[in-house]
């Protein structure tokens, strides 16, 4: 069982793992982009433009951008091969280094996520739903830090936002994957600025410090409400803090779930003893619809 993000030393940092500038298909320069999201809010995020040969495999520099209230970690979104219905390869990759290998005619995406992996990159299966990735594609591509369970700009795409479902398959099969949002924001015709992100525990606001927090699971996602601390007592129950909400959910294995429901509810405890599933995992839903959701907690 880990809960690295809220038994680990440090604070929450909120970040964006998957945003796009003018360096590919984006709507705004590079700059504008940490800006814009540093005056938003928030402390980090992955600039992660298309690395593919038409925008000359780009991985951009963003060190520049970075204030003493504000850092970025260096990333790409990577693309090689295809999954089962012919859709080439979304593959986020933040924490790549600057000199990162262009890919290769016949990489293919499970070997350029594990080259991005063994690079030092934490690697993301990117909105899983707005390309109907299955499980066997999830399987093929190898190992994987997390799945993108949520993703703003497919809202609006194609209102395929949502991609816990493939999440949970693979978490009932007993595969460990982590949960991140992010908005994927191109800052173009969609309204995905700021949809989705995370919450990563770190005791400093540094690249490193945050790595390394992402690829131990000390984070959380969110599009909205905020989850302050959760607290497990081995075999007898879970203990929820968080923003106020309407609902608060616990889900495990199938259908087996409980749950907490009120007006500005902040606090709920979820009875254990009879819990039957190998895990279990947080949502946080407040009155407007917006979510957080825990990384999945592993009760074997």
């Amino acid at each position: 069982m880990d809960l690295s993000a809220f038994a680990n030393p440090g604070r929450f940092w909120k970040g964006n793992l998957h945003t796009h500038s003018t360096r590919s298909d984006g709507g705004k320069p590079p700059q504008e982009v940490c800006r814009l999201y540093e005056q938003g809010g928030y402390d980090f995020i992955a600039l992660t433009d298309h690395f593919m040969e038409q925008y000359n495999f780009p991985i951009t520099d963003t060190r520049p951008f970075r204030s003493e209230v504000f850092t970025t970690i260096i990333g790409a979104e990577l693309h090689s091969g295809a999954i089962e219905n012919g859709s080439p390869w979304h593959i986020v990759a933040a924490g790549l280094p600057l000199d990162f290998a262009p890919t290769a005619p016949e990489e293919t995406g499970a070997q350029l996520a594990a080259r991005a992996k063994e690079a030092g990159a934490f690697i993301g299966i990117a909105h899983p739903h707005w390309y109907t990735l299955t499980e066997n594609d999830v399987g093929a591509l190898g190992p994987a830090h997390a799945v993108e369970v949520y993703n703003g700009v497919a809202d609006d795409a194609n209102d395929r936002a949502d991609s816990w479902h493939i999440m949970d398959i693979l978490l009932d099969r007993r595969q460990r994957y982590f949960a991140y949002a992010a908005d994927d924001a191109h800052l173009k015709e969609h309204h995905d600025f700021r949809r989705g992100w995370v919450h990563v525990k770190a005791e400093e606001l540094t690249p490193d410090a945050l790595l390394t927090a992402l690829k131990a699971g000390a984070f959380y996602a969110s599009t909205g409400p905020e989850i302050y601390d959760i607290e497990h007592i081995p075999g007898e129950r879970l203990v929820v803090h968080c923003s106020p909400a309407e609902r608060i959910f616990l889900t495990g294995v199938g259908s087996t779930s409980n749950r907490a429901w009120g007006n500005g509810l902040t606090h709920a405890e979820f009875d254990l003893s009879n819990w039957d599933s190998h895990y279990c995992r947080v949502t946080v839903r407040d009155r407007d619809g917006s979510r957080a959701w825990s990384n999945p907690i592993w009760l074997e």
